[in-house]
């Protein structure tokens, strides 16, 4: 692809030989990029299949290999860190910071987190949105009301903590049988779709002189 573009490329007017050289050692050394990204996901899939837990994170929509190992990665081993959802949800930033003076209430961004973590979880969640119902409906629903994108992501990645919290505890993979939210979602999905299509016109019937 590379040498078919350069090949199409128009002539230039300076030394052609000088430039030649340059773009070889260039295109080498993205060719060796590439090696060496496609040896680290191998690695990256073989460490990941060797770990008790990765059905855990594999299961969740979108996931991936990548995307399953950075959640793994950065959620860890110990359970005892995050005793509750809510702190997963903090640590990851993906909660906002509530200050409150009398009556007065608001929320600020929350900047003292693991920023890997929240890297990891905001990534996977903008994903789940393109195979999740439930998640799609809660990004929608915060760009209806206004947010940015990458706020309506934190927002959904808030909502997903509960959910990869809990099968981190109980070391078991995502259903999406046993999400009830997804199946509301899906029921919400359906009475759209039917109340969308119109009824199917009554057979006509033989008319008798």
């Amino acid at each position: 692809m590379l040498a078919a573009r350069l090949a199409a490329a128009p002539d230039g007017t300076g030394d052609d030989q000088r430039q030649a050289a340059v773009t070889v050692q260039m295109a080498g050394a993205a060719a060796d990029a590439a090696a060496r990204i496609r040896a680290l996901e191998a690695e990256i899939t073989a460490q990941l299949a060797a770990h008790p837990g990765q059905h855990i994170f594999t299961s969740l929509p979108r996931a991936g290999t990548i995307r399953a190992a950075r959640l793994l990665a950065e959620t860890g081993d110990c359970r005892a860190r995050y005793p509750e959802p809510q702190a997963l949800a903090g640590a990851a930033g993906v909660s906002p910071v509530t200050r409150r003076s009398g009556t007065w209430i608001s929320h600020h961004f929350r900047w003292d987190v693991n920023a890997h973590l929240r890297d990891a979880l905001c990534d996977f969640a903008a994903g789940s949105r393109r195979a999740s119902p439930w998640a799609a409906e809660i990004y929608d629903a915060a760009r209806a009301r206004g947010k940015d994108h990458p706020h309506a992501v934190r927002i959904l990645a808030r909502a997903w903590t509960p959910v990869i919290w809990r099968c981190w505890h109980d070391g078991t993979g995502y259903d999406p049988a046993k999400h009830r939210a997804l199946q509301d979602a899906l029921a919400r999905q359906a009475a759209q779709q039917a109340a969308a299509t119109p009824p199917s016109p009554a057979p006509r019937t033989g008319q008798h002189r």
